[in-house]
C-alpha cells in the first residue's frame, strides 16, 4: 500500500506544480472580496491557489504515509523521480514544450534509477 501512496504523492506534486504555473498573484490581489461570490473571473483567480493548497497539503500526506514503510532516501528519490518525468510529459503532451531526443535518454535513466530503488527497498 505504501507504494500506491508513493505514487499518489508523486501525482499531486505534478498537480501541485501546475497550480503554480497557474497562480497570478497579481490578479489575486485584485480581487474586490465583497463581491467575489457573484464574478465568475475571481473563481477562476482562485483556483489555482485553491489547487495549490489541497494538491501540496494532499502531497504531504500521501508522502508521509509511504514513508512509514519505505525508507526515507528511497522514497524521495522515487517521488522526485515520477513528478519529474510526470512535468516533463504533461509539459510535452499538453503545453507543446520543445523537446529533444536526448532528454528522453535522460528521463530513461531516471526511471532505470527508481526501477533499481525499489528493488532493493
Amino acid at each position: 500500500m505504501a507504494w500506491i501512496y508513493l505514487l499518489l504523492a508523486s501525482l499531486l506534486e505534478i498537480a501541485w506544480t501546475f497550480s503554480l504555473k497557474f497562480m497570478d498573484v497579481k490578479k489575486f490581489r485584485l480581487i474586490h472580496w465583497q463581491t467575489f461570490f457573484s464574478r465568475k473571473e475571481n473563481w477562476i483567480v482562485m483556483a489555482p491557489f485553491a489547487g495549490y493548497v489541497l494538491f501540496g497539503v494532499g502531497n504531504v500526506i500521501f508522502f508521509s504515509m509511504a514513508m512509514k514503510q519505505i525508507p526515507a532516501s528511497t522514497a524521495l528519490a522515487i517521488w522526485m523521480g515520477v513528478a519529474l518525468i510526470g512535468v516533463k510529459l504533461v509539459e510535452i503532451a499538453f503545453f507543446k514544450e520543445p523537446y529533444n531526443l536526448s532528454q528522453f535518454f535522460f528521463l530513461l535513466l531516471i526511471i532505470i534509477g527508481i526501477v533499481g530503488l525499489k528493488r532493493g527497498a
